[in-house]
């Protein structure tokens, strides 16, 4: 496979990726012979639409989203304690809650079931946001091709992952542009198969491995089902 040349991605990590448009588009490449089995392309919100996007312009795919939202630590929100994923429509969308195990906190049920409440909500408030007027397109039977960025714990795509399973997909395929090997061992069981362009050995972060990683809004992630509608 051609590479870009060499781009800095931050902390003295070499980018992979010029952007996330560039990452989608070399997954497509490997995605493609999939092409035959008119899959469906599940996005992660928000980056990971912008990836996806790609993937089903190129597959002439549907592109739907599975909505997943990260369990923060009391008073530490950024470290993840699991992850809530909802697939599907509405009040039929499937529901799935991941608690890592290896985070190694005492949580109160209590406080579990208001970071959970608290994350359902949001989740419900990106459906309306994002799908207004839009179907998601179906899962059950046909094979599944789940998207994002990249993966970093894994937690967020591991719910996602369980909850599309729940749809009853043919296949259930799990593509991103970069991981840590080690944490792609944790979706072998889940998923039937994993395509993974890159797996650094040394792994800070996913931004670090792309040139341009913005942070997308609503409006972006809107913009893109817009564009997603046109093919």
């Amino acid at each position: 496979m051609g590479r870009w040349p060499a781009m800095d991605g931050g902390d003295g990590i070499t980018a992979l990726f010029r952007d996330r448009t560039d990452a989608g588009r070399r997954l497509a490449d490997k995605l493609s012979p999939l092409q035959d089995q008119a899959p469906v392309v599940l996005a992660l919100p928000r980056g990971g639409v912008a990836v996806a996007v790609e993937i089903a312009r190129r597959l002439h795919a549907p592109l739907g989203l599975v909505m997943v939202r990260k369990l923060g630590a009391p008073y530490q929100p950024e470290l993840a304690i699991g992850a809530i994923a909802s697939c599907g429509a509405g009040g039929n969308a499937a529901i799935e809650t991941v608690i890592n195990s290896n985070v190694g906190l005492l949580l109160p049920d209590s406080w579990l079931e208001e970071e959970t409440g608290r994350q359902l909500k949001e989740l419900e408030r990106r459906r309306t946001t994002y799908l207004a007027g839009r179907r998601q397109p179906a899962i059950a039977g046909r094979t599944a091709i789940l998207v994002d960025d990249g993966i970093a714990t894994g937690a967020t795509m591991l719910a996602a992952l369980q909850a599309v399973r729940k749809e009853g997909p043919k296949a259930l395929v799990l593509a991103v542009p970069v991981a840590p090997a080690d944490s792609l061992a944790a979706f072998t069981e889940t998923a039937d198969t994993v395509i993974c362009l890159e797996t650094p050995a040394s792994f800070m972060s996913i931004g670090a491995f792309y040139r341009d990683f913005r942070q997308l809004d609503d409006s972006d992630v809107i913009d893109l089902l817009d564009a997603a509608g046109q093919f």
